[in-house]
């Protein structure tokens, strides 16, 4: 599914942190928009706007319209700070971008076929998630929502890597340029501690009548 997020924001004059708890106590979100060869530019956005679009993932990598007194930038979010206790939303970083603006960006994975992974079906293994994102670099316009993992084939004790995963055309993972120990693992199967030691179990037993 697709999403199309557009905020409403206003400029705002005053900074600082005065200014933007001033903005906080009328429910308002200060933010920073910057990048574009332009010059940051302080806005403020409505808070329940603001919760509303967090409340889907693709929001966090995805490319937004922000509307300011009727023009509209295209956006990505770099940084988003929360209150640590409260529900509130504290501070917005976004950042300008065009089709060829070179992006870095948090993009969630999507795991699907663990019920079929031959792992889990058969000998009972459990599925492992190692990673929920991923950073990719990519041109605006290719940003992927999502990433998708396909576990189907996964066996007992296998693993897929950050090098397994396939990516859109354009799209690449930073990480794996610094070498193959970068390659991590996003997902595994392993087996249960019982089902692990009944497995080993067997097998010496097996050796011992063999060799019988």
């Amino acid at each position: 599914m697709s999403f199309d997020f557009v905020l409403n924001a206003e400029p705002r004059a005053d900074t600082g942190k005065g200014a933007s708890r001033r903005l906080r106590r009328e429910d308002k979100v200060p933010a920073i928009l910057y990048g574009g060869d332009r010059p940051p530019r302080p806005l403020s956005l409505l808070h329940k706007e603001v919760l509303k679009a967090m409340e889907h993932e693709a929001f966090y990598s995805h490319v937004l319209t922000l509307r300011i007194n009727g023009e509209e930038e295209r956006v990505v979010l770099k940084d988003l700070q929360r209150h640590p206790v409260k529900p509130q939303v504290l501070h917005l970083d976004l950042q300008r971008v065009t089709d060829t603006t070179r992006v870095r960006m948090h993009v969630p994975l999507h795991f699907v076929g663990e019920d079929q992974a031959p792992g889990v079906r058969q000998a009972g293994g459990v599925v492992n998630h190692l990673m929920t994102h991923v950073d990719v670099v990519c041109l605006a316009k290719d940003l992927p929502e999502f990433i998708e993992v396909d576990c189907s084939r996964l066996q007992a004790g296998q693993s897929i890597h950050l090098s397994d995963l396939d990516l859109p055309p354009g799209v690449s993972i930073p990480e794996l340029a610094q070498g193959p120990e970068h390659d991590l693992p996003v997902v595994s199967i392993v087996l249960p501690r019982g089902v692990a030691e009944a497995a080993a179990e067997g097998g010496e037993e097996g050796g011992e009548e063999g060799a019988g």
